[in-house]
């Protein structure tokens, strides 16, 4: 495999931009060193900025994503103020099963959202986030939620059951990420071949039944293919 340059992966995330008509990306910049991405300017929205981040960890390549984008909503696009926006954002958990919005408090300033409370799953924390960034005069999130499940399995089964994940996982070599629990919390060590493994190992974790903490500290490490001659 040939190792991209840094001005190849430059061309790569602005062209992927460009074509995502999610993001709008046409005050959006992009700047490589080392493989390293960061993102700057401005997006019409937070799923926006989102998406962006997204697809650019999508490009083989890239080890690190580093997102600077600023939220600005267009004038046509009437922002709700802060009252508006936190009522918005209650109402819209109301309408979630998996979501229990009596134990969340959901305050906003300045289009700055936070969450606090409590949910049962690791997962539902950031189940509340997606549904916060998706609404109108939201710019960012600080997501303060805790875990409490209702029932806590042995760190010796979490580690187990996500160890069983990655194993039945294609994207992930198993043997190549290192899983340790310590009351519920999940440390991720270890390499990864790209973004997708990465996402794969951290969904293992995080839909495991009683995790309330991921620590990554998995690296992307992009491995040259070497090709091997078979005679017949």
């Amino acid at each position: 495999m040939t190792v991209a340059t840094d001005e190849q992966l430059q061309a790569k995330v602005v062209d992927k931009l460009h074509w995502d008509d999610r993001v709008n990306a046409a005050n959006v910049g992009v700047t490589v060193d080392d493989a390293k991405v960061t993102l700057r300017g401005t997006v019409p929205s937070y799923r926006a900025k989102t998406i962006a981040e997204q697809d650019t960890k999508e490009i083989e390549g890239i080890i690190e994503v580093i997102n600077h984008l600023q939220v600005q909503y267009p004038d046509s696009i009437p922002v709700p103020i802060d009252d508006e926006i936190a009522s918005n954002v209650a109402n819209a958990l109301t309408w979630d099963t998996d979501i229990d919005a009596n134990k969340i408090d959901v305050s906003v300033m300045g289009g700055l959202l936070t969450l606090r409370g409590t949910v049962d799953a690791y997962w539902k924390k950031f189940q509340v986030e997606d549904i916060g960034y998706g609404l109108t005069g939201v710019i960012d999130i600080i997501n303060e939620l805790a875990v409490v499940p209702t029932k806590k399995p042995e760190d010796e089964e979490i580690a187990r059951s996500i160890e069983n994940a990655l194993e039945h996982n294609t994207f992930v070599e198993a043997e190549d990420v290192n899983v340790v629990v310590e009351n519920g919390r999940v440390t991720l060590t270890g390499f990864v071949p790209n973004w997708a493994a990465w996402r794969a190992a951290h969904n293992a974790a995080t839909y495991t039944k009683g995790v309330i903490k991921v620590v990554d500290g998995l690296a992307i490490r992009y491995l040259e293919e070497q090709e091997f001659l078979t005679e017949e």
